[in-house]
């Protein structure tokens, strides 16, 4: 059975062709649900129609990637959303605390959960990593001070993430969501990590290889940065990939095609969101140099 509703909140999913995963998860998702359906071909809309009329199914005739989540967050008649995907669900009482959080900081534009993977319950290391982030934390605000999420990890203050303009096609998918934390910031709102808040993530056996989903996630990375970040930081992480190995070369020439509306997107971060991005980066390089150096 359904969790019960909750009058602030929408869960909105995206799904593709994963039609035995998404109808094992919906079941536990609290209400009002959206499903955005990626122009499954395998019965999932008919499926989920059937078994969860509850459900609101918006169908789209072709794969929007991330995007399509914007759809969701657009039907929602509340002023809070979290995202699942078809093979994610929430903690009990997690999203009836993100609706309190939310309600007390107003400058709260997005809320960051602790994973927990598989069924053993894995901790996700990016968890870890937003939990000890270096960035100063602002007095008032919730949990870790934060620069991005995982999308199925995260809820959403409908009003800010439309504000940024949601997913973009750009990146398409995945990886969308580092834009996205970089607009929420530039435009003024907080992103906090709170690890009372938890998400549960079984990953699909349907799914792009390893070596697939990295290469779009480098090239998607390239993207991101010409859209927000100086040249001179453009530079240095396109040559970085190109000459990192084969398959990073691969990402870079991906993301050739999709330069042109890259650039017609290109807006600089404010000087003091860069700042921040910038100390991650520092500090990210200089744990991953210690890391090598005592392998």
């Amino acid at each position: 059975m359904p969790a019960s509703a909750d009058p602030d909140i929408t869960t909105v999913v995206m799904s593709r062709n994963r039609r035995a995963d998404v109808l094992s998860t919906l079941g536990r998702h609290s209400r009002p649900v959206v499903l955005v359906d990626n122009a499954s071909t395998d019965g999932t809309v008919e499926a989920v129609r059937l078994l969860h009329p509850d459900v609101l199914v918006i169908s789209l005739p072709a794969n929007a990637g991330a995007p399509a989540r914007n759809l969701g967050v657009r039907a929602a008649e509340t002023p809070y959303v979290a995202f699942a995907d078809d093979d994610s669900w929430w903690e009990p009482g997690s999203l009836e605390a993100a609706v309190s959080l939310l309600d007390e900081h107003e400058t709260v534009g997005l809320l960051a959960a602790r994973i927990l993977v598989g069924p053993e319950d894995r901790l996700d290391p990016i968890s870890t990593q937003m939990a000890d982030s270096p960035l100063p934390q602002r007095t008032g605000v919730p949990g870790a001070a934060v620069l991005g999420f995982v999308a199925c990890g995260c809820i959403v203050r409908k009003e800010a993430f439309l504000g940024v303009g949601g997913f973009d096609d750009v990146v398409f998918f995945p990886g969308e969501e580092q834009r996205v934390a970089y607009d929420l910031a530039a435009a003024g709102w907080d992103l906090a990590y709170v690890d009372e808040l938890v998400v549960h993530h079984h990953p699909s056996t349907t799914r792009s290889s390893d070596a697939v989903r990295q290469r779009l996630i480098d090239r998607n990375a390239l993207l991101t940065a010409l859209m927000r970040r100086p040249w001179p930081v453009v530079g240095r992480q396109t040559w970085r990939t190109v000459t990192s190995s084969w398959e990073g070369a691969r990402a870079a020439a991906l993301a050739i095609p999709r330069v042109p509306a890259a650039l017609a997107r290109r807006r600089l971060l404010p000087a003091e969101v860069e700042s921040r991005v910038r100390k991650l980066e520092t500090i990210e390089s200089r744990s991953a140099g210690t890391s090598s150096r005592t392998r």
